[in-house]
């Protein structure tokens, strides 16, 4: 009975790994990313004023990806422009929320329980998007792990990765919003995706490649849906990272923090200058001998 189950496992698993993600898991792709798009402050404003630099910020979110991963690789950036279905029909994603008549498909697409299939489909791609990266880039570099993990984690995240480039188009410039100081879950997610693909293309990780492509969508599909329902931004791995990270990197020390506030003691003790001396006996008598002799005169 357990062989026939994990044979069953095995045929679902190569089955959901060879389901086709165009057109209708990419249209759930493209609805989730200009969403967000949509969401991030001046953006109704500027496709307003400037429709062509909103429509350039939603063709990076939905294929920002892809360029990053082709600028690793060596290949042209636009090299995926040339498939016109997914062009077109992002397009036409981003004109029908941003401007559809009485925001009508905004309001759809936007309903929460509408936006969770969305999600879930979009991790779905998501997860095809990182094996694909981290196979290409063994075909290419077959002992190159780090050009694997990282054309993986540019195919999972690389809208994220390119956010500060985005929002340039936009005339925004944040530096502390860097997605590398400050990860994302879908961007942390990428990047412990990608190791296990990785391990997985080495032969290190004794798992087909269609069961960790299962198991991992399935993982983001239960995680991103409940962070949605919930409007949740904790990770799941926040309590394995601070188990982990301060028994390896260290905690944050507290020594800091106090010389920053002696420093700023001292800073104080300077700009408040000390109260001036008491005068000596001898300079209250010299000063008694003037003022007689001033009245004198």
């Amino acid at each position: 009975m357990e062989l026939a189950g994990a044979l069953q496992l095995g045929e679902l698993a190569s089955a959901f790994a060879a389901l086709p993600v165009f057109p209708l898991f990419d249209t759930a792709y493209f609805i989730v990313s200009v969403l967000y798009l949509k969401y991030e402050p001046g953006a109704m404003e500027m496709s307003r004023k400037s429709p062509f630099a909103s429509w350039l910020c939603a063709m990076l979110h939905c294929f920002g990806s892809y360029i990053l991963a082709d600028l690793l690789l060596g290949e042209s950036p636009i090299d995926y422009f040339s498939n016109n279905s997914s062009i077109i029909l992002a397009t036409a994603v981003w004109y029908l929320i941003f401007f559809c008549p009485m925001n009508l498909f905004y309001k759809c697409v936007s309903f929460l329980p509408m936006k969770l299939i969305f999600v879930a489909m979009k991790e779905v791609v998501r997860v095809r998007k990182i094996a694909a990266g981290v196979h290409h880039a063994h075909h290419r570099y077959h002992h190159g792990w780090f050009i694997m993990m990282a054309t993986g984690w540019a195919k999972g995240s690389g809208v994220a990765l390119l956010s500060n480039f985005e929002q340039l188009l936009r005339g925004i410039w944040k530096p502390e919003t860097n997605e590398i100081l400050r990860m994302s879950f879908p961007t942390k997610a990428s990047l412990y995706g990608t190791i296990l693909f990785t391990l997985q293309q080495t032969h290190w990780l004794p798992i087909s490649e269609a069961n960790l492509i299962f198991f991992f969508t399935m993982f983001m599909i239960v995680c991103k849906v409940f962070m949605t329902a919930t409007h949740s931004h904790a990770s799941p791995f926040a309590p394995v990272e601070n188990f982990i990270c301060p028994v390896f990197f260290g905690s944050v020390s507290s020594g800091h923090t106090s010389h920053h506030h002696d420093q700023h003691g001292a800073s104080h003790e300077v700009s408040h200058p000390p109260p001036p001396l008491a005068k000596s006996k001898e300079e209250l008598n010299e000063g008694t001998r003037k003022r007689k002799a001033k009245k004198a005169e």
